[in-house]
């Protein structure tokens, strides 16, 4: 079965943050200019209303206009991949409507959340929103802040014309291989992107498509050539790339609340990004400088921006050799568990 997808969506799709100006309103002019950045340094596709935008921070009008705004800039030069994930079936075929008379390339849509419900509610919730929908679908798997969305239900979904891929943020590489497996003799034109970018290179080279990768928003120069040289099949370059952001990534996506370590990064990277909407207590305003000056740290070592005042600490290569021992292990066990399963 083939969907009605213009172009398969495929690449890194930044889910990008909004910047915010000093009344707390979208700051459209920083936002265009941010667009463009991401754009003129190689990104295949812009994400708007991802977890890394703050999506739930925002109200029903500002989604659409942030969507807006992005397209407008586009102007058709990259695939966008707009986040319409609502509280309800009838908002979101709504978000749905708009967003296709923009003409984006596909929406993504979480599960349903808050309420826990059952598998049968899931796959009910989206065949709604598939029968009703006048633009292309990709599920949105993300069971820590939703409902999960199954392998079965998956599969069965995959039956929808309108729904044409899959944007899977589980952190499970075995789910993930799995459902490339199962599903990719039933569905050649399904997608499959991946929201963990520390599984990116694995992933790619297994036959994912792509992923929505936060940090491609703030080092988009080096996500972006990590994702060539797999795609090149130089895969020694590209696992030294992924080894080197693992550090960026833990820091960005995990050193403090989420998305301020996003937010940080962006700072540096010269964007007036403004105040979060989320206020942040006076350890986290402190703790967020010294993230700052960390970030600074690592993404100087990309190349992309000077130390900080005072320099960096010493490396420590004998640490991250530990570090790349680890993964290593983990990687082969997990291969060994998808032999034995039969999935590679």
């Amino acid at each position: 079965m083939t969907g009605p997808t213009r172009k398969k969506l495929s690449g890194i799709f930044t889910p990008n943050m909004v910047p915010l100006d000093e009344n707390d309103r979208i700051n459209e002019p920083e936002l265009r200019r941010y667009t463009e950045w991401l754009i003129a340094n190689g990104i295949s596709g812009l994400y708007p209303n991802g977890s890394t935008g703050e999506f739930t921070r925002f109200s029903f009008e500002e989604r659409k206009e942030i969507v807006r705004i992005m397209s407008e800039q586009a102007g058709g030069r990259v695939q966008i991949l707009a986040g319409a994930a609502e509280a309800n079936v009838r908002t979101t075929i709504q978000a749905c409507e708009y967003y296709a008379s923009l003409g984006v390339d596909a929406v993504a849509i979480v599960s349903p959340f808050y309420y826990k419900i059952s598998d049968e509610s899931v796959y009910a919730y989206f065949d709604e929103i598939a029968r009703n929908t006048p633009v292309d679908i990709t599920l949105y798997n993300i069971p820590q802040f939703a409902n999960p969305i199954s392998l079965d239900c998956i599969k069965r979904l995959s039956e929808h014309p309108r729904i044409i891929g899959l944007k899977d943020s589980s952190r499970d590489l075995p789910f993930f291989l799995n459902l490339m497996n199962e599903i990719s003799p039933l569905r050649p034109d399904f997608v499959f992107l991946l929201g963990c970018e520390e599984m990116l290179v694995p992933s790619l080279v297994m036959g994912g498509d792509g992923g929505t990768i936060a940090t491609s928003g703030i080092v988009p120069e080096v996500i972006m050539r990590m994702y060539h040289l797999t795609k090149q099949g130089q895969l020694t370059e590209a696992v030294e790339i992924q080894y080197k952001v693992l550090q960026l990534i833990k820091s960005l996506i995990f050193g403090t609340d989420f998305p301020e370590g996003c937010r940080a990064g962006l700072e540096i990277r010269g964007f007036r990004m403004g105040r979060g909407r989320m206020p942040l207590s006076p350890s986290q305003r402190c703790d967020r400088q010294s993230l700052r000056t960390h970030l600074q740290c690592l993404i100087s070592e990309h190349g992309l921006v000077e130390e900080p005042p005072g320099g960096c600490p010493t490396r420590q290569p004998a640490r991250l050799e530990v570090d790349r021992v680890e993964i290593e292990r983990i990687v082969s066990s997990v291969l060994s568990r998808l032999r034995q399963q039969g999935a590679v």
